[in-house]
């Protein structure tokens, strides 16, 4: 009994020093900046006005275009330059110290950045050419319970990196880790091409961001002891409180509900590959392809070379429940059902095949048709004018008996360019001519009233 008790004291001791190394190790106080200098600093990042602003419209510019084009490299530099981080953790900041002027100061500001950042990124999708959802961008739709522990611990690096000593290059490592611009710009892009989800699923997940990033930085100020301003009505302070778990409560559950069923469908198609790997593909059998229908719980898997037997396909089905697929059914395609399958494929192939090039000639001939339209258009543009033309010479220039509008081509012999004009030829009436001030009227008429930047009058 006395050995017993001689062991769980020598095992408390061993406990008690083995806390006292890690806190040792894990000890960030005597690191801690001075506490105004940092809150300070934090405020100054909150504001956004004048260059801020610019560089917060040229950053979302950069991350859009990044996007666009699919580029890793142009949305890390975004990223990079983006200042959205001041206001989150200022407001984490104002909650931890019980600052709730800086509270409202940073809300105000967060909203204004997000709505000129929403605002730009539509601005960009409505006029870019390019209008298809890239890889890049469809990352952004989709927020799981991995963003949310991305922006805890990346928010946690960004509050003890502000407010410690030798900060190095944790800030930008946060801003890239985070990525609070891209699902931004990706909002932007679901409010141009009129797409709701994209729009939501980004928009959640720069909200998950934000909340995830300030309860950090509210930790962190907590855990580094940060001088708190006195609450005069308690009542308020817990309110306030309430309010704050609640908005990380309902922001945690989509999340959460997201991540089960991608986590839920990982582990599913793991099963059916291992089934396939560990129970079909035997030597002399190789499966092209598999599909799983969870309508009507069948696995289909078509297979080419030696013929698997009914019974070797029976033992499979059996084992079905060992990769917890039970409820499905098994169906092997092989032998001439599989050339029926792939020559099927292979007609839907070059079906589609066909089909674009259709669509390709199709496209280039309406822009050929619509280009000799306009060509014709231009040409018919002055006879169509030069009856009302006529009208309005008769009135203003009395000598005029008649008037053509032509549009002419020339080439001059020495180069391959081609130069095009409009020619207006005036007939005057019998023993009437036109002094050279008349000639140089009606020239200058004529080119305002066509719209022309010169115009070639020949009289006769």
């Amino acid at each position: 009994m006395k050995e017993q008790s001689q062991f769980t004291v020598a095992l408390k001791n061993a406990a008690s020093a083995a806390m006292q190394l890690l806190k040792t190790y894990f000890n960030a106080m005597p690191d801690k900046e001075n506490e105004e200098d940092t809150i300070r600093n934090i405020n100054a990042g909150v504001s956004f006005h004048g260059a801020t602003l610019w560089v917060l419209v040229f950053a979302i510019f950069i991350a859009s275009l990044g996007l666009n084009v699919n580029s890793t490299a142009v949305i890390i530099g975004a990223m990079l330059i983006s200042p959205l981080m001041g206001p989150i953790i200022g407001m984490g900041l104002a909650v931890g110290i019980n600052d709730f002027d800086l509270l409202k100061r940073s809300a105000k500001n967060y909203l204004v950045a997000t709505v000129i950042s929403v605002a730009t990124a539509t601005v960009y999708f409505l006029l870019t050419p390019l209008d298809e959802a890239q890889s890049e961008l469809l990352a952004r739709t989709s927020p799981t319970m991995y963003d949310v522990l991305i922006a805890l611990f990346g928010g946690a690096a960004g509050i003890v990196a502000l407010a410690t000593k030798g900060k190095g290059n944790v800030l930008p490592g946060v801003a890239i880790a985070t990525a609070l611009m891209p699902p931004l710009c990706t909002a932007g892009f679901g409010i141009a091409t009129g797409n709701v989800y994209y729009f939501l699923g980004a928009f959640y997940l720069f909200f998950i961001n934000t909340v995830f990033i300030s309860l950090a930085t509210y930790l962190g100020v907590r855990m580094l002891k940060f001088k708190q301003k006195q609450f005069v009505n308690k009542e308020r302070y817990m309110k306030v409180r309430r309010y704050i778990i609640g908005v990380v409560v309902v922001t945690m559950v989509p999340a959460v509900f997201m991540t089960y069923h991608i986590v839920k469908n990982s582990i599913f198609n793991t099963n059916v590959s291992k089934f396939i790997n560990d129970e079909l593909d035997n030597p002399g059998t190789r499966i092209i392809s598999y599909d799983v229908n969870k309508d009507s719980l069948t696995l289909r898997v078509v297979a080419v070379g030696q013929e698997l037997t009914d019974s070797s396909i029976a033992d499979a089905e059996k084992k079905l429940g060992d990769y917890k697929l039970g409820s499905y059914k098994l169906q092997v395609i092989q032998g001439s059902e599989t050339d029926s399958v792939m020559m099927l494929n292979s007609r839907l192939n070059n079906l589609r095949t066909s089909s674009e090039n259709y669509a390709a000639m199709f496209h280039e001939e309406s822009k050929r048709t619509a280009r000799l339209q306009e060509s014709l258009n231009e040409y018919m543009r002055y006879d169509n004018m030069t009856p009302e033309i006529a009208k309005e010479v008769k009135a203003l220039f009395p000598k005029a008996d008649n008037i053509s509008l032509s549009l002419a081509t020339e080439s001059r012999t020495d180069t391959t360019a081609i130069k095009r004009y409009v020619i207006a030829v005036i007939g005057t009436k019998k023993d009437s001519r036109f002094t050279t001030e008349e000639r140089k009227k009606m020239s200058d008429w004529l080119e305002t009233r066509l719209g022309l930047d010169t115009i070639n009058v020949i009289i006769r």
